[in-house]
Formats: structure tokens, C-alpha cells, sequence
């Protein structure tokens, strides 16, 4: 079973998984409430699947992604933090109700056009760094790494287009444009969240001493770190938003050593070795650079401490633990010091 989104890295998946000598057959999964989306990726994906000579299932998810991904989306910023609706994606539907539909057909594996790597026990890197998703699959099931296949975890993305531009019937594939990083959110999350609650209500923004500096435009238009977009009276230096107070709708700023981090708590763990004291590097949020921490875990909270200040560490983002390229798990920011 391929999951295939009408992309080129899920088709030249597929393709790859042919040429190796496996019988394939794609999915197509309906997530988000957005039918042009829906109408013009899945017509991509039977075009594709066309191609390949296989057989395309159309599994409809709206209502388990509302409940599973966005509605914890909207309600994590509305709470002052910043979530990460691909982690929980990535468990609960592509590597949770994909694998349900992938067992239920009498699939051997299921497939993806994820840049990562496993060899069943762990994740790791994928060899194009600049494309690596490991760090959003950090929260998948380690009970399912077995029957999971990523053809693409070992190739580069240019290498991928140069193969749908070789393949006479693909070249349109290799031109498309990339998608969003949010499958849901075409402009700014803030747009999708002006249907469900008030994102532009005018509120204090305070320093660290609790006095009033200035206004900001609504708290969820901001994350920890971000420093434009609201004022503060008679700064001579750049200002960082420190702190949410979601209930007062009010933020907290401050200069950017005030930001600098080196204690991180994690909850909801997911882990993929057992241990509970180690030494490793994390990630902090995607794109971020790993730092090495030390780890200690007990019950399903883990306390790290960096071994460098990070600056602008957002709860409810997800910190990964990483030993060299392999993904050893990871777990939710509830606090940062």
C-alpha cells in the first residue's frame, strides 16, 4: 500500500517500489475540508496511478482529521501555544488509519514518499537533510516501524525530479510546485483561525516586571521568539516575546538574552529505546539545529538539560531526541527555562 497525495515523491515512490518488484496498490486520503484541494490532488494521484498500472482507494477522513488534527490545532493556539498538527497527523492518520485500511486489504507494507529512514526498529535522517522528516514522525506507533517502507529515505529530491523528467508521462510531476508545509493552511494560520475564534482582540503587552510597554493585535498572531508586530515604548532594541497569558490576553517581552533556554520539560513521550538517563542531541523545532542535552526520564516526563542556551523554544512544539542520524524518540514541550 502507497500512500500517494498526487505529488512527485509519493508517485516516484510507487514507481521505485515497482521496479524493486513489489505489487502495488495507492491511497489516496481525503484529510482536510478543502474540496478544490481535494479535487485537483486526487485527479494527480489517479493520474498517476494510471500511469503506474495500479489500482487507487479513496479513503474519506475529514471527520477523524477535524477531530484528531485541527481541532487540537485551533484550540492549542487559542490556549497561548503553538502545536504541531504534522506530528499528530503523521500517528493518528497516515501511520495510524493508513495502516488500518493498508492491514484490512491484506497489505505486506505500507509506503510513503517520506524523506526518512528505518530499519524497523528505529527512524533515521534521510540522506537529503534538506528534505528530512524525521522529525515530524517522531510521535508514530514504534509497534508499526516493521511494515514500513521509504523508498525515497536514501535519494536526494533533485534526483527524484531528474527520474519524472526521464519518464515520458511524469515530466508534469517533476514541475509542480511543493506543497505546504500545513496541508490545511493556504496563507497564514491566523486566516484559519479567524473561522473558529477572535484572533485580532487588542491586548496589553507587558515586560518582564509586569509593567505595561506597549499593545499587541491579538496573542495568537504570536509564538515564543517572534519579535515584530507589536510595540513597546521607547525601546532602543529589538524585542522578543517571551511568555502567552492566553486568559489575559496579554504577552510577554523582553530583550533576547531573556529568551535563551536551557531546560526543557517533556510529557506524552514517545520513545523508541528504553532508557531513561542519556546523553543525546535535540531538536526543538524543525529546521532548528540539534543540541546536546542531557536526559532524565521518569514516568512519561522527560527533564533535559542543553548543554547550550536555545533561543525562542515554543510549548507545545515537540522536542526529538536524536543519537547521531537515529531518531530515538521525543516527546511535548510543557516547559522551557
Amino acid at each position: 500500500m502507497v500512500g500517494m497525495s498526487g505529488g512527485i515523491d509519493s508517485t516516484i515512490a510507487a514507481l521505485l517500489l515497482q521496479q524493486d518488484g513489489y505489487k502495488c496498490e495507492g491511497l489516496y486520503m481525503k484529510l482536510h475540508a478543502n474540496e478544490e484541494y481535494h479535487r485537483l490532488n486526487q485527479a494527480r494521484a489517479q493520474k498517476a496511478a494510471d500511469f503506474l498500472g495500479i489500482k487507487l482507494h479513496i479513503l474519506d477522513l475529514q471527520d477523524i482529521f477535524h477531530k484528531e488534527v485541527f481541532k487540537p490545532f485551533v484550540d492549542t493556539y487559542a490556549s497561548g501555544k503553538t502545536p504541531n498538527p504534522c506530528a499528530l497527523c503523521n500517528r493518528n492518520l497516515k501511520f495510524g488509519e493508513m495502516v488500518r485500511f493498508a492491514d484490512k486489504i491484506g497489505a505486506s507494507h505500507l509506503a510513503t514518499g517520506h524523506y526518512i529512514k528505518t530499519d524497523g526498529k528505529y527512524f533515521y535522517e534521510a540522506s537529503d537533510n534538506s528534505k528530512d522528516q524525521s522529525y515530524f514522525l517522531f510521535y508514530v506507533q514504534k509497534e508499526i516501524l516493521p511494515k514500513l517502507l521509504f523508498p525515497l529515505g536514501e535519494r536526494k529530491k533533485e534526483d527524484i525530479k531528474i527520474i519524472a523528467n526521464s519518464i515520458n508521462g511524469l515530466e508534469s510531476f517533476a514541475s509542480q510546485g511543493e506543497s505546504n508545509e500545513i496541508c490545511f493552511v493556504d496563507t497564514t494560520y491566523t486566516d484559519v483561525l479567524k473561522e473558529y475564534v477572535d484572533v485580532d482582540k487588542n491586548g496589553d503587552v507587558l515586560d518582564t516586571d509586569g509593567n505595561i510597554v506597549g499593545e499587541h493585535k491579538g496573542y495568537m498572531h504570536y509564538t515564543i521568539g517572534k519579535r515584530r508586530g507589536f510595540s513597546v515604548k521607547g525601546a532602543h532594541e529589538p524585542h522578543y516575546v517571551l511568555d502567552i497569558d492566553a486568559k489575559n490576553n496579554k504577552i510577554i517581552v523582553g530583550k533576547k538574552d531573556d529568551l535563551a533556554c536551557q531546560k526543557v520539560v517533556l510529557n506524552n513521550l514517545n520513545m523508541f529505546s528504553e532508557e531513561k538517563e542519556f546523553k543525546c542531541s535535540i531538536k526543538l523545532r524543525y529546521r532548528s539545529r540539534a543540541v546536546e542535552c542531557s536526559v532524565n526520564i521518569q514516568n512519561d516526563t522527560a527533564v533535559v538539560v542543553l548543554q547550550e542556551p536555545v533561543y525562542g523554544v515554543a510549548i507545545g512544539q515537540a522536542g526529538v531526541f536524536y543519537d547521531k542520524n537515529k531518531l530515538i524518540g521525543g516527546g511535548w514541550i510543557v516547559k522551557n527555562h
